[in-house]
């Protein structure tokens, strides 16, 4: 038998169309498929005609399906880990999982693709040559606001929209009203990108996943 490998591959956003050639043919390879939500990869792997043995892996259950994810990784071969969208472990399950497979010496690969990250990067405005990643943000996130008051480049959070007001509000009496963009369901039929600045925003309301950059 062959070593065994985890493949971290990125899925689409939103567009089926947006993965790669080398996902698609280490999806057609593996021994098994690892999901956040196996319904959501099913949507994937039936537009693509791949069949493959799933299992779950999801935030709350980490840690617990990590060794039974192990231990099949290490008599069955090779799998792929898949989140729901986009990178695994950008904000999204996986990191257990890849260092449980690196304490038990199995080779780890990456199979770069789409990311919500990248892509509002790439369409942003604002100079984002030097940026800070900071995922979701807490409920109450001055603290990590302040963190990031000084640092000399943009600062990307993901963030729902229900809440995207109430942060930006909050954003703006910690930063001072800085440019801003909002990217809202990138890659999908209701793609949008508001430029404006923090006071612009702070009783906005929509829909979907938000990534918000901050001057």
């Amino acid at each position: 038998m062959s070593s065994p490998e985890l493949f971290v591959v990125a899925t689409p956003i939103g567009n089926l169309q947006d993965i790669t050639l080398r996902a698609l043919k280490v999806l057609k390879a593996v021994d098994f498929i690892i999901c956040e939500d196996t319904r959501r990869c099913l949507k994937l792997l039936n537009h693509y005609g791949i069949k493959k043995p799933l299992m779950s892996y999801y935030a709350p259950k980490e840690e617990e399906r990590a060794e039974a994810i192990i231990q099949r990784l290490l008599s069955a071969g090779k799998a792929a880990l898949l989140t729901d969208a986009g990178t695994p472990l950008l904000s999204d399950p996986g990191a257990v999982l890849v260092r449980r497979a690196v304490e038990a010496g199995i080779k780890v690969v990456p199979i770069p693709g789409p990311s919500s990250l990248t892509a509002a990067l790439s369409a942003s405005s604002l100079g984002c040559g030097r940026f800070v990643f900071w995922g979701f943000p807490r409920r109450k996130g001055s603290k990590e606001l302040e963190l990031l008051k000084d640092f000399p480049g943009c600062k990307v959070f993901f963030q729902r929209a229900s809440r995207v007001g109430k942060f930006l509000k909050k954003a703006l009496e910690v930063l001072g009203d800085r440019p801003c963009e909002i990217h809202r369901e990138l890659t999908k039929a209701h793609e949008e990108i508001l430029r404006g600045r923090l006071s612009d925003f702070v009783n906005w309301e929509g829909k979907g996943e938000v990534v918000i950059i901050i001057s």
